[in-house]
């Protein structure tokens, strides 16, 4: 139930002679606004009249005693409520560093404007409490400290990459600039100080958490706007404080063993979401009829499933999220180093459709009857399919999903063997004829996809590889890998001579013409981890290569893609062909897909 509703300045939201404190619960977001948002708010509080409209807050109201220090849980408009008091930090350490100690009236504002950040009868109390993650709290009462707010506080390491004191340090910077204009620095952040005082924001107080989150989702107006996990978090704690007064932070506690496992990437989180549904839903048709989740129509499906059973739902989430966690980190899972290995291969592949199979499969393994071995080899036919299906874009994207939703929901009828020869001849039965695989594989596979191509090139490489010459080709350097696609004839606008030369008899416009046909097919891509070092290098130098510490970085550099390369002593077109001919048979027996249950090549 609605409390109260009223528009008040911020003058009065942070009156001195209160005792109000805001405090943020744990569970809310952290700190994200950005510079965009700092800007515009201090710009929106100087270009506007004073009582200018920063939006609404959202607190929870549950005090007892009305002489007590009154705690107010903000639970929206919290980016808003930060800002400000940053905002607000920022004119105290300049006016306290302007200030003429001598006028009285001057003293008096910054001693005012000390008790809006920190309660009046309680120095070491700060107004407005921010949650912990991220170090917000810490960081927060640290610019108290440095603005000369607060007596003590702690400081975290790191605080000045972090967003908090980046706002600090940011209005500290546009109020220098501002002052630059104005008559006096006194009168200056006197008149700024006036803007963030009259500004006004609507606070609507409620007496719980489940009508604040009836309120939340439509409100946010001015903050980074809600995600659909923002507001499935917020539907789920809600429902579960409103059937268990008081539990909010056990239940937090709960969400957040989901968010752990999903990791922070929010692409993976909303996958995840979408992928849960669209695998179980032969379970959860009689609350949702939604023929399939999507971006748009997530929410909806959501809001069902939380208002049917909350507390289930929540612990189907820590389950599953579980589960999910295994597939796409590839996690080692009771020591089967080759079930981690395939599932890497098929996040490299970008076999991520494939997943709410797999959570279904995972989730059921004991049911299904399934052993480690069955899992390896059901993956193990996911990354052919995928293999075949990225090279030719067959069955299209759109069906993807579709169709692992009718595998998944057909295996829960078969046990043991039956459930891997289902999915072997379901995948079969999607997939193209090996003379579509090879004709996509002997065009310009670089151009069409690049991850297929790396990945097809690299699974072939790694084939060859013994523990004495083993290399991980898809180690990393910040975000690039250290081993990369080299073009031999190369791909750029600017033929080199040699190479017109080599490849064309010296016609400019024939070794063009053999560059847009052939530059990208398979036979001329090889692996190279140091691309940069060849780039349009003659063939010969190409070949015999090394770098100022003496490493060979040619295609001398000991990977059997190179083997051919470095003993060639020209590069040709027929060449080009021939080796494109000869890989594209090594990846279709690799990556033969067959209705038999034949032993398949290990990846």
């Amino acid at each position: 139930m609605i409390k109260s509703v009223y528009n008040y300045p911020m003058s009065t939201l942070l009156d001195i002679e209160s005792g109000v404190v805001y405090i943020i619960p744990r569970y809310q977001r952290e700190y994200t606004w950005g510079r965009g948002q700092w800007d515009a708010l201090f710009d929106d509080l100087l270009e506007n009249d004073p009582n200018y409209f920063l939006g609404s807050i959202i607190c929870i109201n549950q005090a007892q005693d009305a002489l007590a220090i009154q705690e107010l849980e903000l639970v929206d408009g919290q980016q808003r409520m930060t800002t400000v008091s940053l905002l607000l930090a920022a004119i105290y350490q300049k006016l306290s560093e302007h200030a003429d100690p001598s006028n009285m009236e001057l003293q008096i504002e910054i001693y005012n404007l000390k008790h809006k950040l920190v309660l009046k009868k309680q120095i070491d109390r700060p107004r407005l409490v921010p949650q912990i993650q991220n170090s917000n709290q810490q960081d927060f009462f640290s610019v108290l400290h440095q603005a000369g707010v607060l007596e003590e506080a702690e400081s975290v390491a790191n605080a000045g990459n972090r967003r908090v004191v980046k706002a600090f340090r940011h209005f500290l910077y546009r109020i220098d600039q501002y002052l630059e204009e104005a008559e006096s620095a006194e009168s200056g952040l006197l008149k700024l100080l006036e803007k963030v005082s009259t500004a006004t924001l609507v606070k609507i107080e409620v007496g719980g958490h489940s009508d604040a989150y009836t309120l939340f989702e439509s409100l946010n107006n001015r903050g980074i706007p809600l995600t659909a996990i923002d507001l499935i978090k917020n539907k789920l704690l809600a429902a579960l404080e409103a059937k268990e007064k008081g539990s909010i932070d056990k239940q937090y506690n709960r969400w957040k063993r989901v968010m752990d496992a999903l990791g922070d990437d929010y692409a993976v989180q909303e996958r995840f979401f979408r992928q849960y549904y669209n695998a179980f839903k032969p379970d959860l048709r009689q609350v949702v009829s939604r023929p399939v989740a999507t971006k748009s129509n997530l929410m909806q499906i959501y809001e069902k499933l939380i208002s049917h059973d909350a507390g289930q739902f929540l612990t189907d989430m820590i389950r599953l999220s579980e589960h999910y966690a295994r597939i796409v980190s590839y996690e080692e899972v009771s020591q089967q180093p080759r079930l981690s290995r395939l599932l890497l291969s098929l996040d490299r592949i970008q076999g991520a459709g494939a997943y709410l199979l797999l959570m279904v499969l995972f989730d059921k393994q004991g049911e299904l009857e399934l052993t480690s071995s069955h899992l390896e080899e059901i993956v193990e036919f996911l990354v052919t399919f995928f293999v075949r299906r990225n090279t030719t874009d067959l069955p299209p994207t759109r069906d993807l999903t579709k169709i692992f939703m009718d595998v998944a929901e057909k295996v829960r009828a078969l046990r043991s063997i039956a459930v891997v020869d289902f999915i072997r001849m379901e995948l079969v039965g999607h997939s193209v004829s090996d003379d579509a695989f090879r004709q996509s594989l002997e065009g310009p596979i670089y151009e069409e996809n690049k991850a297929v191509c790396r990945f097809v090139l690299c699974a072939l490489e790694e084939e060859q590889m013994t523990r004495e010459t083993e290399v991980d080709l898809w180690a990393l350097k910040g975000k690039q890998y250290v081993w990369t696609i080299e073009h031999i004839f190369p791909q750029g606008e600017n033929i080199p001579k040699s190479w017109v030369d080599m490849i064309a008899d010296g016609d400019k416009g024939k070794a063009r013409e053999h560059r847009d046909t052939y530059a990208h097919c398979l036979g001329n891509l090889t692996i190279s981890g140091y691309n940069s070092a060849l780039g349009n290098k003659s063939f010969e130098d190409k070949q015999t290569r090394t770098d100022g510490k003496g490493r060979k970085v040619g295609y001398n550099n000991g990977l059997c893609l190179n083997e051919q390369l470095a003993q060639e002593n020209n590069w040709t077109i027929e060449k080009i062909k021939a080796r494109t001919h000869a890989l594209v048979d090594k990846v279709i027996t690799k990556y033969h897909l067959s209705a038999d249950s034949e032993t398949r090549t290990s990846i």
